[in-house]
């Protein structure tokens, strides 16, 4: 028998038995949906969150009070190393930087006239917008006149705009944060969240001016504090330069003898550790999903060996007609390949439809690469191949004349 004519046969016996050979593919199709969809949510949540980082602004280092195993302690407070003096200074000294902007966050009441939310208050410089790359839906920003004076002026995000003022122009008009009030000069254009704060859902206020009428007693001895310092440079070269500099200056200022007081981080180091913790996730989730394909190629050798057993009769009679162990063990083997690569491709469909659906019903932008899917597909036959070796070896081995006389 040439190939062709196992390959019809193979077609053949499977088709007379349609249900049972549905269900023997039952274990692959579940096993290769699941692996899809597990690396097209992987794929996706890795997306997501270099977008989110993409969002913090290009070429920006974060500089944060407390060294990393200070802030790692959650039961400690963080120490208060960091002051607007301190994002001054690496202004005006740090010629590798092009923008500074200290912030401060704290969760106030938020008012205006019988409406009020509790949302994030953000005290920060007139650099801000250049820094992380925001941009103005109307009005203007803060301004260096507004720190110098402590205008009671705000910035409001686009989200708390709307929830506030509705179809109201809000230029112009008062809010009260903790019972202070302050005018509205500008509202941002809509952005999304990063590092967990959504600034279109916050007041966005005069460093100075959040320090003197909303913080209060709780500044730093020091002068004005910040929860962190954002700095821009000019190109991704500069950055380690950058880093190196600020190191230099703020240790100095600082008169730090031994551990630092303060931390630096890149947006390519949080990229890097986003990118590895999102590759192993999604390794865990395919591998856990894998598990399936194993199981599915467990069911196919059961099955195989019952059809073994059920056709005896026609295995005897078919060599002792004149074909060859290897005309038997290719039948067996066909059969087992077909059902793994059709479960394979049915199952790789219904993987890429559930990879649709997380895209529409989630933020993540889902999607799997067309390797995966060959490798999937791969894999399903190779699992046939492996699996049905067994229960072909039995029906080649079969004797023709015990064979007929079993049958």
């Amino acid at each position: 028998m040439d190939l062709g004519e196992s390959l019809r046969m193979a077609v053949r016996t499977l088709t007379a038995n349609k249900l049972r050979s549905s269900l023997t593919m039952l274990g692959i199709v579940i096993g290769n949906a699941s692996v899809i969809s597990m690396v097209g949510i992987g794929e996706g949540a890795q997306r997501y969150v270099n977008d989110q980082l993409q969002t913090l602004g290009p070429n920006v280092l974060f500089i944060a009070p407390g060294n990393r195993e200070t802030r790692e302690l959650g039961g400690l407070d963080i120490p208060r190393t960091l002051v607007v003096a301190d994002a001054r200074a690496i202004a005006e000294q740090v010629p590798s930087v092009v923008g500074v902007a200290p912030e401060y966050s704290t969760r106030n009441l938020v008012t205006f006239r019988n409406r009020n939310t509790n949302t994030s208050v953000v005290g920060t410089s007139e650099q801000f917008l250049q820094v992380r790359s925001f941009e103005m839906g109307q009005g203007r920003f803060i301004s260096e006149l507004d720190l110098d004076r402590r205008s009671q002026v705000a910035v409001l995000g686009a989200t708390l705009a709307g929830r506030l003022f509705d179809d109201t122009l809000p230029i112009g008009q008062s809010i009260r944060v903790n019972g202070t009030s302050f005018e509205i000069i500008g509202v941002m254009a809509q952005k999304g969240s990063n590092l967990g704060l959504d600034y279109d859902d916050a007041v966005l206020l005069p460093i100075t001016t959040q320090a003197s009428r909303l913080v209060g007693r709780r500044q730093s001895p020091y002068g004005i504090e910040v929860s962190f310092i954002s700095v821009s440079t000019e190109d991704r070269e500069s950055m380690s330069t950058a880093a190196f500099q600020i190191t230099n200056l703020l240790r100095l200022r600082h008169d730090i003898r031994g551990e630092d007081d303060f931390f630096i981080q890149s947006q390519d180091t949080l990229l890097s550790i986003a990118e590895t913790i999102t590759g192993a996730l999604t390794v865990m989730l395919a591998a856990i999903a894998g598990i399936s394909l194993l199981v599915g190629g467990i069911g196919i050798m059961n099955i195989m060996l019952v059809s073994v057993r059920e056709r005896t009769q026609e295995i005897g009679l078919r060599k002792a007609i004149g074909a060859s162990q290897q005309d038997i063990l290719t039948q067996f083997l066909i059969e087992a390949i077909i059902l793994s690569i059709a479960g394979g491709l049915v199952g790789t469909g219904l993987g890429i439809g559930g990879i649709v659906l997380i895209g529409v019903l989630t933020p993540f932008e889902a999607g799997v690469s067309g390797a995966a899917i060959a490798i999937a597909v791969g894999v399903s036959g190779g699992i046939g191949l492996f699996f049905g070796v067994f229960p072909a070896r039995q029906a080649a081995k079969l004797d023709p004349i015990v064979a007929l006389r079993s049958a």
